[in-house]
């Protein structure tokens, strides 16, 4: 059953903690997983839960692993490592910085020419955890440009490359890493019309509100994913988000200032996190596990969940259409409109 037909889940963000960390199984992946023969990309890869991902992957037999990075000096360094362990696979890194739309497109082109591409993991994401920062070259808020405009771009710009690639029974796979903390966003500018310029109205930074942006984010993920969904037959490419749970060991905290949050942070990660290990098999759970039910939907703690409470209601589908449309139009120097049409044929 899709997320969309399940039934939201009105609990607070603290009963849903409370599952996947006391009442989940963490599940490793069956044994007859492999990755034989595949093409992978996985963003972010040099570090955290994206380069745990690509260990466990190449453990499976991965034979081809693009690691897309924003500095090829430290996805070298974490490259170096991966293919000193598995000397029969081909390990390369490439250049992505999720902040630009130049080198996403420029990322997406050089995709075009590989021979086949089965899987891409959208794995780079970003949590503003200091100020309010502007990207220049877009003039975006720096979370939502990197964990929904960035890549909802490269989402469209490697769907065709995944399709092509596909073959009868064995369709490619886009995940983008979403989070649990998409169902307890407030989108307080829901309502907002336009939409998407509303996020770069920024009132004064707190902590709570840098928490909110990135919560929000994910919630915009999950809206994304289920209208791409509908341009893409699941026989083709199998379109998902995916949730590795509150785990140690990411990035994500990197800029955290503050002895509280600090404690508090390393207090949380000794005591509730998931390993690395376990957040990477909600990844391949994602990817190669969950099949074409999977399609249009966010899979958190192993299974299929629901989505955020507001996209069953009216104001919520009004508010995934507003987004889409305007995700349209602000990718359309892309050609993204043209790229879901000829998706749909």
């Amino acid at each position: 059953m899709s997320s969309i037909s399940l039934p939201p889940d009105h609990r607070g963000q603290g009963a849903r903690f409370i599952d996947a960390t006391f009442r989940t199984k963490a599940l490793p992946p069956p044994a007859s997983t492999t990755f034989a023969g595949q093409t992978t990309i996985i963003t972010g890869s040099n570090t955290g839960l994206g380069l745990r991902c690509a260990e466990i992957m190449l453990d499976l037999h991965l034979t081809h692993l693009i690691m897309a990075v924003r500095s090829i000096a430290k996805g070298e360094e974490a490259a170096a490592a991966l293919r000193k362990a598995h000397p029969d696979a081909k390990i390369e890194v490439w250049e992505l910085d999720m902040l630009s739309y130049d080198s996403v497109r420029l990322f997406a082109k050089r995709c075009e020419s590989l021979p086949r591409l089965y899987i891409a993991l959208l794995n780079a994401g970003y949590w503003e955890m200091d100020s309010w920062k502007i990207e220049r070259s877009t003039g975006h808020e720096t979370t939502l440009q990197v964990n929904y405009l960035s890549t909802a771009l490269l989402a469209f710009l490697l769907l065709p490359v995944l399709k092509r690639s596909s073959q009868a029974g064995r369709p490619g796979r886009l995940s983008i890493v979403s989070s649990g903390l998409s169902l307890a966003s407030q989108f307080t500018n829901r309502d907002a019309v336009p939409l998407i310029p509303s996020f770069d109205q920024l009132g004064p930074f707190s902590t709570m509100a840098g928490s909110e942006r990135y919560s929000t984010t994910k919630t915009m993920e999950c809206m994304f994913v289920w209208k791409l969904s509908q341009l893409v037959n699941a026989d083709e490419v199998i379109v998902n988000a995916v949730d590795p749970g509150f785990t140690k060991g990411t990035a994500l905290h990197r800029d955290a200032k503050g002895v509280v949050i600090k404690g508090l942070s390393a207090i949380a990660n000794t005591f509730f996190a998931r390993s690395p290990t376990q957040g990477a098999w909600c990844y391949v759970d994602g990817i190669a596990v969950k099949g074409k039910d999977s399609h249009g939907s966010f899979v958190m703690n192993w299974q299929i969940s629901c989505f955020h409470s507001i996209m069953y209601t009216p104001e919520g589908k009004q508010t995934t259409e507003l987004l889409w449309e305007e995700t349209l139009e602000e990718l359309d120097f892309a050609g993204v409109r043209s790229i879901a049409g000829s998706l749909r044929s």
